[in-house]
């Protein structure tokens, strides 16, 4: 570990990898401290933790990770401080690709699963809209990761009082332009973007998310629906396109 920086309700971890592959925007890791993991109350947590890429500058070789202290295994790793060992496997799964044709990203995001849309606005550059949505003004402070998002909050304290899926269909509503929305965030603003999106027709990679073992492929523990079959989301995904689902709300996702 190099650094560990706290950011309203989030914590953001800064680690070195020389040695591995760069990341692409959406792809995850599978993180688990060096110590005491497995050393906690009932010798939780057992199995090693899914998390989306925050960042990976090229000057200086670092992943940076995203976190919200919510249950054993996201309190042991906000607990890691500089010096600190952090295991982690990957990159893993497929990530975004460039919006199709001519047309132009938007990014929306809800909570801690704003993480991938960070790097994603690195590589599609500044000019690149977000649209983020928090429960409150601690975890709104989320929001300093991009270059001048839009915000919406559940209680108004920042930004829209609302939810950020209302942001967006009034971007594509009042748009001329030709959209490609990539979006991450909890279960059921991920239902509501799909919804939006299948009314508009546009396309809309969704980064889901599904209880992971091990994330490659071995377990099948992250198997989620889609309208051809059950995929694995840790090889499959986590980037699924909207019009591949009946539903967002998949198994497992937490909700």
């Amino acid at each position: 570990m190099i650094a560990r920086d706290e950011l309203g309700a989030y914590v953001v971890l800064r680690c070195a990898d020389p040695e591995g592959p760069r990341p692409q925007a959406g792809q995850f890791y599978m993180l688990s401290a060096a110590e005491r993991w497995g050393g906690g109350e009932a010798e939780r947590p057992f199995l090693p933790r899914a998390f989306s890429v925050l960042r990976a500058p090229d000057h200086n070789h670092e992943l940076h990770f995203l976190f919200e202290d919510v249950g054993p295994g996201t309190h042991r790793l906000c607990e890691l401080g500089p010096g600190d060992d952090l295991r982690l496997v990957g990159p893993l799964g497929r990530g975004f690709a460039a919006p199709a044709g001519d047309r132009r990203a938007l990014l929306v995001g809800g909570g801690v699963g704003i993480a991938p849309l960070a790097i994603w606005q690195d590589e599609l550059g500044a000019a690149t809209p977000a649209l983020l949505g928090f429960r409150r003004r601690a975890r709104s402070e989320g929001g300093a990761l991009f270059r001048r998002p839009l915000m919406a909050t559940d209680d108004g304290s920042v930004g829209h009082h609302g939810l950020v899926t209302e942001l967006m269909r009034e971007v594509i509503e009042a748009t001329a332009d030709r959209l490609e929305i990539y979006a991450c965030g909890p279960p059921p603003m991920l239902e509501a973007v799909r919804r939006v999106c299948a009314e508009s027709g546009t396309p809309a990679p969704l980064a889901l998310e599904s209880g992971m073992a091990c994330g490659f492929g071995a377990c099948f523990g992250c198997v989620v629906p889609t309208r051809r079959g059950y995929v694995r989301l840790c090889v499959d995904g986590p980037v699924l396109r909207s019009d591949a689902l009946d539903s967002a709300l998949t198994p497992g996702a937490g909700h």
